[in-house]
């Protein structure tokens, strides 16, 4: 497997870390969901979960800042975005956003269209619906609680579906006792600023390729919201039956959907 390297940059508000794999003439910018943990703790899970790209691609997966106020919205943390890949020379990248990383990545190519060659928004949002609304205070009140063990559950069975659940639940125990993050108030705010996307009326802004991906059974954000996205913006889509919120995890074939858009191919129905 190619070397990965991480990356701290200094993007003026705070901090920015990253992870750096492959060896591709080409640059994607990946922007993971929300997490209790940072890129830097997944940075070798990361390279090889993602391996598929390394030879056409250079990788970066950026972080959140490091410091995250209360107030700090969605389009605070795209401009976080434009600062490390301005500072890193990163120009026409492919970007691939999840979650809500799906979230900062539109309004990065709202906002920068120069950044952005192609875009994949991958189970995420324009803008909050009840599901969202429900999950996220979940979330929000056991981080409140520091009954991480409790937050590190009702994630898991929000995000993955029924089968993988089921089949996983054996770890839930271990993930319970890894899950506290280092800054639980960074968190906090994280989850505080999913709330705020609400690029759906400038959806149109668009200019670049895209594919949005979603799963039918999400519980964190509705498939309903990835549909919505996709019809907004007559673009691409395709949505995992019987897949949920983690369906860029579990569907075996997600990397290469991705892929085969990036590179124009004709996508399998």
């Amino acid at each position: 497997m190619t070397s990965v390297k991480k990356l701290r940059l200094d993007i003026g508000p705070s901090t920015l870390d990253g992870v750096r794999f492959g060896t591709g003439p080409d640059i994607l910018v990946m922007l993971p969901g929300l997490s209790l943990k940072g890129v830097w703790e997944a940075a070798f899970p990361l390279a090889w979960m993602y391996r598929v790209f390394a030879k056409d691609y250079t990788v970066y997966v950026f972080d959140r800042r490091a410091f995250v106020p209360a107030g700090c919205t969605i389009r605070d943390l795209a401009e976080d975005i434009v600062r490390a890949m301005e500072q890193l020379g990163l120009s026409q990248a492919d970007v691939l956003g999840v979650s809500q990383g799906g979230m900062i990545a539109q309004e990065l190519a709202i906002r920068r269209p120069d950044l952005v060659r192609k875009l994949v928004l991958a189970v995420t949002a324009s803008r909050p619906n009840e599901a969202m609304e429900r999950a996220l205070g979940r979330w929000m009140e056991l981080a409140r609680r520091e009954d991480w063990a409790a937050l590190t559950v009702d994630m898991m069975e929000r995000t993955y579906s029924a089968p993988y659940v089921k089949k996983y639940r054996w770890l839930f125990p271990l993930l319970s006792r890894m899950g506290k993050p280092r800054d639980p108030g960074r968190f906090l705010a994280l989850a505080q600023a999913c709330l705020t996307c609400n690029s759906y009326p400038e959806l149109d802004k668009i200019s670049c390729p895209v594919l949005v991906l979603g799963g039918e059974q999400d519980q964190v954000l509705t498939g309903r919201a990835s549909a919505e996205i996709a019809e907004r913006l007559g673009c691409e889509a395709y949505l995992y039956e019987g897949l949920g919120h983690a369906a860029y995890d579990e569907a075996p074939d997600f990397n290469r959907r991705v892929l085969a858009f990036l590179r124009r191919d004709t996508l399998v129905s």
